[in-house]
């Protein structure tokens, strides 16, 4: 036998069971972790627990508990247990990384998807808001919960999973989501490859001041004047619907930091904020008249008061009182009616917890997204709906005028359920065109 042959065979014989190994890795088995997905996930540092759930959609769905530090910054502070969500097709597929702003347990529904891994048959990873649900440090310090902090989160999710999975990544996120997702990008840039913020707002301040005089135009005028007269009505004919509505809070147990009459008003200024925001039809607003019965029920069912009740996890509010601003109320049309002065501050006063109200609102944080879009060109489509009052306080449309990447997508007459698949065919086919070409660079 030749030399260099037996040469040959020595190299392959000591070579071989590397390759393999390497094989198996990029075939997904994973084979020095162990053999299924969740004995490879449990192995991961950091990690603290996973259970299966069912899938009627993927071949496997875990929820993970991951430890994070309560401040990035300073691990001696402590730590907490981050709830995440792997749903998974194959290590060889891209993954769709879900920035929660909330809670995530609607991604242990068993047919839980979303539109783009139905698209490109990805994996999804659902990562729930630090402060939410499970992801609820004990004690809950609010000082623990801040932009930085939430961004770091993502980061070591990403960190964590991307030896899994190291093929394109796709971070997606719906209203606070899709602001956590536009915030990702600008916190932790070129970390996943392409961003799709869905209804995503960047407000300026607690109240940020552009809501009100964009709901003064959404609709047509004859949509506008049938909103503004049945809030009227509600008021004017207050001593006879009231009651209805104080029946229903006493019916639901809700709690309130409010006196009921200052509930009915505040609801009431609530209404065309969440008319317009979900899209609700006009012709089902009751005349001025109507049966106090059917004026209770529209109230009840558009802007109802389990919004204003005590919550179990006020931890958006704090959020939106610190970091990420909210809206105003605009009262004048209604002086006279109301029994509040005005709606100032209302956040302060009816949604934070007694140990949050001191907190100070901080521009840094949409400054920080303002300059990294103005100074680069992310890989980002965002999709919002024309009459989303949300849509008053998304990024400036001036920000994606020559660039090359960024893409703003506005669905004609949209609400805040506005999605790729709601837009028109000619939006929906260059949205597509556009995610296809950078899957493929």
């Amino acid at each position: 036998m030749n030399r260099y042959f037996k040469l040959f065979l020595a190299l392959l014989t000591l070579y071989l069971p590397l390759l393999q190994l390497i094989q198996a890795q990029s075939n997904g088995l994973q084979t020095s972790l162990g053999g299924s997905l969740q004995e490879t996930i449990r192995q991961i540092e950091g990690v603290a627990a996973v259970s299966e759930l069912e899938s009627s959609v993927f071949d496997h769905k875990l929820e993970v508990m991951y430890l994070q530090p309560l401040d990035h910054e300073n691990p001696g502070a402590g730590h907490f247990q981050q709830r995440f969500y792997v749903l998974h097709r194959g290590y060889d597929r891209p993954v769709i990384f879900v920035t929660e702003g909330y809670r995530g347990s609607y991604a242990a529904r068993a047919a839980f998807t979303n539109e783009l891994a139905e698209r490109y048959n990805a994996n999804i990873i659902v990562a729930e808001h630090r402060f939410f649900e499970k992801s609820t440090p004990e004690p809950r310090d609010w000082d623990y919960l801040t932009v930085a902090n939430s961004m770091g989160d993502l980061h070591r999710i990403n960190r964590a999973m991307k030896s899994l999975y190291p093929g394109k990544w796709i971070a997606i996120g719906i209203s606070k989501g899709g602001q956590t997702t536009i915030m990702y990008a600008a916190y932790y840039p070129e970390e996943v490859d392409i961003y799709v913020p869905y209804v995503a707002p960047v407000c300026f301040g607690v109240e940020d001041g552009r809501h009100e005089p964009f709901l003064e135009n959404c609709g047509t005028a004859e949509d506008r004047a049938a909103i503004l007269a049945f809030q009227r009505d509600l008021l004017e004919r207050r001593e006879e619907i009231q009651p209805l509505f104080e029946k229903y809070c006493s019916e639901e147990k809700l709690t309130f930091r409010m006196p009921i009459h200052e509930l009915y008003d505040m609801c009431i200024l609530e209404y065309p904020f969440v008319f317009w925001q979900w899209g609700a039809p006009v012709e089902e607003i009751p005349a001025p008249g109507s049966d106090a019965r059917k004026m209770a029920d529209q109230l009840l069912a558009i802007a109802g008061p389990e919004y204003f009740s005590i919550v179990s996890e006020p931890s958006f509010f704090v959020q939106a009182a610190r970091e990420l601003g909210y809206y105003g109320y605009d009262t004048k049309p209604f002086k006279g009616l109301l029994t509040i002065p005005n709606a100032k501050g209302y956040l302060h006063k009816y949604m934070l917890p007694e140990e949050a109200r001191h907190y100070k609102f901080s521009h840094r944080v949409h400054k920080d997204i303002y300059r990294y879009l103005k100074k680069n060109d992310p890989k980002m489509i965002a999709v919002n709906g024309e009459f989303d009052p949300w849509n008053a306080v998304s990024v400036d449309k001036k920000l994606f005028r020559n660039k090359e990447n960024m893409t703003l997508m506005v669905q004609q007459g949209g609400s805040h359920r506005a999605r790729i698949a709601t837009l028109s065919e000619e939006q929906q086919a260059r949205v597509w065109e556009l995610i296809d070409r950078w899957l493929e660079q």
